[in-house]
């Protein structure tokens, strides 16, 4: 006799979408987009919109995809103070605007040339808050954008963050307890839930290194504030592997072929 729990042993399955960017072959809204295009097959038939598939189920891509996927192109941008990340807000500009080509950085070697085509779905992969400057990427790839900020996004970003510790406004280092260093290192809570481990280092008497691996909105701020810190300065200068270098603030440059997060 069959055992009842043994019954049923199909293979789980999963929206064609999801699965596409599951196996990194591209975003999600890419994958609809070259779903409805019939540029995707799935075990040799053209896949229909909404198709549920198996682990095991092969896809196929039309090489049109792929070559579509080339053009896209990922921005780095030195962001100045007082323009924020996404959508205009209060009356402030989205850092997207200084993407120009007067304000390409002269000592960009990436091969592209500027196009207005390549601020079409440009988007920014992570936020930047208006008081806060640095590195700060726009991609029109879906595949970098799950990188950076997706749900299972590790990716550390790097910070300089110049404190004051109540009336002390220099070498802060020496007046700050040592006990609430290690809680800002992890101990911390935000929105009822507690935060991820963080590296939080001094970086002179006056500025700590952050290195988180998530990215609450306003995280750092609010993590200072509750140790009885004020953030008076704070600048990105890394997210994964990519560094700020020598880009001047208010100009940007094209990630490189070679470059990898």
């Amino acid at each position: 006799m069959q055992n009842p729990a043994m019954a049923d042993e199909s293979p789980p399955t999963s929206r064609l979408n999801k699965r596409m960017a599951e196996l990194g072959l591209c975003s999600r809204r890419e994958a609809d987009d070259w779903i409805a295009k019939g540029w995707v097959k799935v075990n040799g038939a053209v896949a229909p919109m909404g198709l549920q598939v198996t682990p095991t189920d092969r896809i196929d891509v039309d090489p049109k995809a792929r070559g579509q996927q080339s053009e896209q192109v990922t921005i780095l941008l030195n962001k100045p103070m007082g323009y924020v990340s996404g959508q205009p807000e209060d009356g402030h500009e989205p850092a997207v605007v200084l993407v120009q080509a007067r304000n390409r950085w002269q000592g960009d070697t990436a091969p592209q040339r500027f196009s207005p085509q390549q601020l079409r779905g440009l988007a920014p992969a992570g936020r930047l808050d208006i008081d806060s400057i640095g590195l700060l990427v726009l991609t029109q790839d879906g595949r970098v954008a799950r990188q950076l900020i997706g749900e299972d996004s590790g990716m550390e970003k790097e910070y300089l963050v110049r404190v004051e510790f109540g009336a002390v406004t220099t070498n802060v280092q020496a007046a700050f307890p040592p006990a609430q260093l290690a809680r800002l290192r992890h101990g911390l809570s935000l929105d009822g839930q507690p935060l991820k481990p963080a590296k939080v280092d001094w970086q002179n008497p006056e500025q700590l290194r952050f290195i988180l691996t998530e990215g609450k909105k306003r995280q750092i701020r609010r993590m200072c504030e509750q140790v009885g810190l004020k953030v008076v300065g704070l600048k990105r200068v890394r997210i994964g592997r990519i560094t700020l270098g020598q880009l001047p603030v208010g100009n940007w440059r094209y990630l490189a072929p070679h470059e990898r997060f």
